[in-house]
């Protein structure tokens, strides 16, 4: 009688809290159109990416998708424009774990593209192993913020190109509501076997709210302003990139009790599109809603000292990052 009991008390909490969630998850309404404009969908291929980029390219944007596998990625473009009948779609190789292609991808689409409307850094990665990349940087951190961190510096010029009064460029960070176990140590940032990988992956979420607020400062009056978005808990395979029965788990239980991959993508389509969203700058969002994100991601003495080191770390010249903030 007393398992019976029980077992109906479990079963009630559970619908009630997926009842709760599934009630509570905002969906982007705009309905603005994107002929002429291009954006950039990091890890566009998969995932909450996936869908961002399809949607996209449904509103007639040029939709340039990157990612480090070259069968996904083609596979994604050809789903894409089978899915929207946007033929322009462009699928390009970017490992944000390496700077070398970032600066590859970054030199290319400077190179051969006139206009950046939207910067979706998107990519991210959880469970991927606790190791250093050939930069010297830990591979969550690295994919995660420094290679994120290095191509927005990057694309500075093209955006800054792009936006015009009244309708800024825009750039749209994904963060994670685990950026409030994030802790930034800036000497131990990239050490290994330190910290919980989930600890890490906190660390890498804060820092690009940092970089957000440090970033929409030093963009102060220009045309291009930049917010982070955290889509909530996500069923994605991002959780299978160590164990396969574990990621499918907690997949199937993210989407039953929180998001689906196309829930998720919802609040970064609201940041990327709704007309308020392009006129504030710093800010946080979650269900379409600016929120506050945890308190120490807004400490100016924090941000700067993160700025000097992740400038150091991706190796950017002053000269470089000077360059960055220059209209081509």
């Amino acid at each position: 009688m007393y398992g019976v009991l029980l077992i109906t008390i479990i079963v009630i909490i559970a619908f009630s809290v997926v009842v709760y969630q599934k009630s509570t998850n905002a969906i982007c309404t705009s309905r603005r159109r994107l002929e002429g404009k291009t954006v950039i969908v990091t890890g566009g291929t998969a995932g909450m990416g996936l869908h961002i980029a399809t949607d996209l390219a449904h509103r007639g944007a040029r939709v340039i998708i990157a990612c480090p596998f070259e069968e996904e990625g083609t596979k994604a473009r050809k789903q894409i424009i089978q899915d929207t009948d946007n033929v322009n779609v462009v699928f390009k190789l970017l490992d944000l774990a390496s700077l070398k292609s970032v600066r590859q991808f970054a030199a290319d689409i400077l190179k051969t593209e006139d206009r950046l409307d939207i910067l979706l850094n998107n990519a991210g990665v959880v469970l991927s192993g606790d190791f250093l990349t050939a930069d010297g940087m830990h591979f969550i951190m690295q994919v995660n913020y420094y290679g994120t961190f290095l191509l927005t510096l990057l694309f500075l010029p093209l955006l800054k190109k792009t936006g015009k009064p009244g309708e800024s460029s825009r750039i749209i960070t994904t963060a994670s509501f685990l950026h409030m176990i994030g802790k930034v140590d800036i000497d131990n940032l990239n050490r290994t076997n330190y910290w919980n990988i989930i600890r890490i992956y906190g660390n890498s979420k804060i820092c690009l709210v940092l970089f957000a607020n440090e970033l929409s400062k030093k963009l102060k009056d220009s045309n291009v302003v930049i917010n982070t978005v955290d889509p909530g808990a996500v069923g994605t395979r991002i959780f299978g990139s160590i164990n396969k029965l574990y990621g499918t788990f907690q997949i199937l239980a993210c989407s039953l009790f929180f998001k689906t991959p196309w829930q998720g993508a919802q609040t970064a389509l609201h940041v990327a599109l709704d007309k308020k969203a392009g006129e504030v700058s710093g800010a946080y969002f979650r269900n379409c809603q600016i929120v506050s994100a945890v308190k120490r991601a807004y400490c100016e003495k924090t941000a700067k000292s993160l700025w000097e080191e992740s400038v150091r770390l991706v190796k950017l010249t002053e000269d470089e990052v000077d360059q960055c903030f220059i209209s081509l």
